[in-house]
C-alpha cells in the first residue's frame, strides 16, 4: 500500500482495490500541556489512544448507520487501529492526497474557539445553543479560518444544494449522537464532522470519535479520551 496523506492523527493508504486505509495514530493535539480536539498542535502521544478513537468512530457509524446516515466506512481492524473506507471526493472535487477540504462544526453550548471569537457576545458560560453550524476550510496554516455559504458556492467548493444536505446532515448526525450521550448521562458541547462525495451523494466522512467532539458528565467536567471510551465502549463490552 501507498501512503497518500499523513495528518496530525491519522494516516491514509491507497489499496490496490481502490479504497483507503485510515490508520490512527496515538497522537494528541493540544496547546499549554491541555488536550484540546480542536487544537491545530500535536502536543504527544496517549498509548492506546489511536485504537480507542478508531473503537469510537465504529461505535458512533454503527449507531449512524441504522438511521440511514450515508458513510464511508466499510470495515474495521481493531487489532490494526485502521479503517477501511470508500474514497470520497472532498469539497473542491479534491481526492484525499491533497489535504483539505471543509470542517462542518455543529454547536449545542458555547464554548472553545466560539467563546474565543465572540467573546463579550457571549450571554454566560456554556449558553445554549441551537444546533448552529459553523464551516471551517481545514488549512491548518491558515488556522482553519471561518467560510460562509456563499463563499464555498462561488468558490465551487460544493453546490448550494450539496451544501444544503451537508448542513441537514450535520445536524441530523448531531442530534442523534447527542441523543445517545444524554441516555448514558452525558451532554454534548460540539462536534465536527466532514463530508464527501461518493457516487454524486454526500457522505460523512473521516472519524467521529474524542478527536472530533467535546462531551461532559453530570458535574459538568468534560470528558477526556479515555472517560468517553470507557463510557461507551469498554465499559458496553
Amino acid at each position: 500500500m501507498k501512503k497518500i496523506y499523513s495528518g496530525k492523527t491519522k494516516d491514509i493508504y491507497k489499496k490496490p482495490s481502490g479504497n483507503l486505509l485510515i490508520r490512527f495514530k496515538d497522537d494528541v493535539t493540544g496547546e499549554g500541556g491541555v488536550v484540546d480536539p480542536g487544537s491545530n498542535t500535536v502536543m504527544g502521544k496517549i498509548e492506546g489512544k489511536g485504537r480507542m478513537s478508531l473503537e469510537l468512530t465504529r461505535y458512533f457509524y454503527d449507531i449512524l448507520s441504522k438511521d440511514g446516515i450515508p458513510t464511508h466506512l466499510v470495515s474495521v481492524d481493531v487489532g490494526g487501529s485502521a479503517m477501511e473506507v470508500r474514497e470520497a471526493l472532498l469539497p473542491g472535487k479534491k481526492v484525499c492526497s491533497d489535504g483539505g477540504g471543509l470542517e462542518f462544526v455543529c454547536r449545542r453550548l458555547a464554548c472553545g474557539s466560539f467563546v474565543k471569537r465572540y467573546g463579550r457576545y457571549v450571554r454566560e458560560k456554556l449558553q445554549e445553543l441551537d444546533c448552529i453550524v459553523e464551516i471551517t476550510l481545514k488549512d491548518d496554516e491558515r488556522g482553519d479560518p471561518l467560510i460562509n455559504d456563499d463563499s464555498i458556492v462561488a468558490l465551487g467548493l460544493l453546490t448550494r444544494k450539496e451544501l444544503e444536505i451537508a448542513k441537514d446532515l450535520t445536524r441530523r448526525i448531531t442530534k442523534r449522537i447527542e441523543g445517545d450521550l444524554a441516555g448514558k448521562g452525558l451532554r454534548l458541547i460540539d462536534i465536527k464532522m466532514e463530508f464527501g462525495i461518493i457516487d454524486g451523494g454526500i457522505s460523512l466522512v473521516d472519524e467521529i470519535s474524542a478527536d472530533s467532539m467535546r462531551v461532559m458528565d453530570g458535574t459538568g467536567k468534560q470528558l477526556s479520551h479515555e472517560e468517553l471510551y470507557l463510557c461507551l465502549v469498554k465499559n458496553r463490552s
